[in-house]
């Protein structure tokens, strides 16, 4: 079964496709795959409601129109110069349902491509596309919900690299993936092959080599000067939206590790110009990060005391530490 056949084939729904309930008068789109008889469906208020696929019929007009060339015989074009190097994979949003990301394999090679993808999710592992890609054309083959980007599974793509052309032969591309947050912590670009804007991610990126000569010289450089530390502000705002663009994909922990490394670099650096006090804005929350930050300032040997900081501004969401002469 190719990606773009829907994994309940007798309804025949995919992410992104706009549907209408069938008991009521409500339209949306599917954003998520609960189980074998339930899609999470994105009305035009923008709530996700789970809903029957028993209770959902497509809206003549409205299904996902996918950019491919995989399943049918697209022109060889002809390169004057051969080129060896260029797998991406495009992630793009889909252009009506945001929160589903749909993954483009963009061949820009004068190979043609014989690629499989497999997903594997906690042991469970199911072939998602197997196709033909021609050189300089792209295909969709894979549709996911960004808001369960920590769950995604565990990718791994399979390619061989066929052409009559007199070329000696390469070997084929294994490369499995996991994709994280920090995949997509990049600003996206405006990609011609789908006319979209989209993280691109290329596979087939070769291998640096080390120059054995310029790692031998490295051994014997002289020390190089300590980079010099910026001296921060007065207050430094440790809120996650403050700090990372792509803090909507980070779960609770890398949050926390994100605020904390941040929390101790400032507090280093406060340190370091010899500054007499800091301010931390961390809010309120549930109260972890000020937890963490107030055992690490409880016993810091150049801390002399902290304390809530402008009650009347924070209230009880950010803590000025006072450090010693």
């Amino acid at each position: 079964m190719s990606n773009n056949e829907s994994p309940f084939r007798g309804w025949g729904f995919k992410l992104g496709d706009f549907v209408r309930f069938v008991d009521e008068k409500r339209e949306g789109y599917v954003t998520r795959i609960i189980d074998a008889q339930t899609l999470g469906v994105t009305d035009t208020d923008g709530f996700e409601i789970p809903v029957a696929i028993s209770n959902l019929t497509h809206v003549h007009g409205h299904q996902s129109t996918p950019h491919t060339q995989g399943d049918k015989q697209a022109p060889i074009v002809i390169d004057e110069e051969f080129k060896e190097i260029g797998i991406f994979l495009a992630v793009a949003e889909d252009s009506k349902a945001s929160a589903v990301a749909h993954f483009t394999l963009i061949n820009n090679t004068s190979y043609q491509l014989l690629l499989s993808l497999k997903t594997d999710k906690k042991g469970i592992y199911k072939g998602e596309f197997a196709s033909a890609i021609q050189p300089k054309t792209s295909t969709q083959l894979y549709s996911a919900n960004l808001g369960d980007l920590e769950v995604w599974p565990e990718f791994t793509f399979q390619i061989l690299y066929f052409t009559t052309a007199n070329i000696k032969p390469v070997a084929p591309l294994n490369l499995t993936r996991k994709f994280k947050a920090k995949d997509f912590s990049g600003a996206k670009k405006q990609v011609p092959e789908i006319n979209k804007y989209a993280w691109l991610i290329q596979l087939d990126e070769p291998v640096k080599l080390i120059d054995a000569q310029k790692l031998k010289e490295s051994f014997f450089k002289a020390p190089s000067e300590k980079p010099k530390v910026a001296q921060p502000k007065t207050e430094i705002d440790l809120h996650i939206e403050k700090l990372r663009d792509d803090h909507q994909f980070l779960n609770q922990s890398e949050i926390i590790d994100i605020q904390l490394n941040y929390f101790q670099q400032m507090l280093d650096a406060a340190i370091v110009h010899q500054m007499p006090s800091i301010v931390f804005i961390h809010g309120v929350g549930n109260g972890t990060l000020r937890h963490h930050i107030h055992k690490t300032i409880s016993k810091h040997p150049q801390v002399r005391t902290f304390l809530d900081a402008r009650k009347e501004k924070f209230g009880f969401g950010a803590t000025e530490v006072v450090f010693k002469v």
